[in-house]
């Protein structure tokens, strides 16, 4: 079945569109198929609703704010109002969220700015649990998960299948790496790399996240060689650059240990997160 048959038949399987008579829907939002809005939501003229998203109750989506299909979006969510930006003058910005989305009660994201790209985006199957706080011109990847009272501030990067326990808090700028875990009340000022483990405020660099590498079906063998670049990447001899140049070498057969190699080169703002102490057993 081709893509444009599967996206016909789930619109066939979806119910008819649904709007609470307390609800208002502006004049040129655009509503899918078998969208639900439930009592007292606000869709602002600009909004775009994907085919089966649910607003649950209490829900505002405003900017130019389009929400992927089949998400849903629990009460007292602020989707899409003005950045939190003192430097924020009205320019016309976006809010991009994926399909397959839970959003849930109290949860606030923003939309871009002039100073960094004009443009927030959110992947597909993500979850944002309460009063959780996307910022502005943040790109947050697939399958990403927010435990309660997360606050990311703007300009931040976070890769596929990462975790931020509940509490954590992502200074701007900074990056989190696909597959990595920031632990509850962490305060993360540094960039962590992918598969990386952070705790503590400041957060350090802990570890690997092996338990959500065995979740996600990583082999044996992948998490062995892993560890052992773990432990020579984050040596006390040399410079970081100089132990990523030899981890390259050494490990140039094994994929996930070149994305993070990669991810360290590339550099942002911020430094990169680093143990306290000379890392033992990853």
């Amino acid at each position: 079945m081709s893509e444009s048959q599967t996206s016909e038949a789930r619109t066939a399987d979806l119910p008819e569109t649904r709007i609470h008579p307390s609800a208002v829907v502006e004049d040129g939002a655009v509503i899918g198929a078998g969208v639900e809005i439930g009592p007292f939501c606000h869709v602002g003229p600009q909004a775009v609703l994907g085919d089966g998203v649910k607003l649950v109750s209490h829900v505002v989506v405003a900017g130019r704010t389009t929400v992927g299909p089949r998400t849903r979006i629990y009460p007292f969510a602020s989707i899409g109002h003005p950045p939190q930006d003192l430097k924020f003058r009205g320019e016309d910005s976006t809010l991009t969220i994926g399909a397959d989305c839970q959003i849930r009660e109290g949860v606030t994201m923003n939309p871009g700015t002039a100073g960094g790209g004009l443009a927030t985006t959110v992947g597909d199957s993500c979850a944002f649990l309460a009063n959780s706080h996307v910022g502005h011109d943040c790109r947050v990847g697939h399958h990403v998960v927010f435990s309660n009272n997360v606050m990311l501030a703007g300009h931040c990067q976070v890769g596929d299948y990462a975790i931020l326990g509940g509490g954590a808090a992502v200074i701007q700028f900074a990056r989190v790496g696909a597959h990595s875990f920031v632990g509850g009340l962490s305060g993360l000022e540094n960039d962590l790399i992918p598969y990386g483990m952070a705790v503590g405020n400041r957060a350090h660099l802990s570890g690997l996240n092996i338990i959500g590498l065995q979740r996600r079906g990583f082999s044996r063998e992948e998490i062995h060689a892993l560890r052992k670049a773990y432990r020579l990447l984050f040596a006390l001899e040399g410079t970081l650059m100089e132990r990523v140049e030899d981890v390259a070498a050494e490990f140039d057969q094994h994929p996930i240990v070149q994305e993070i190699l990669a991810f360290i080169r590339e550099g942002g703002k911020r430094s990169v997160c680093t143990p306290r102490e000379a890392p033992g057993p990853a």
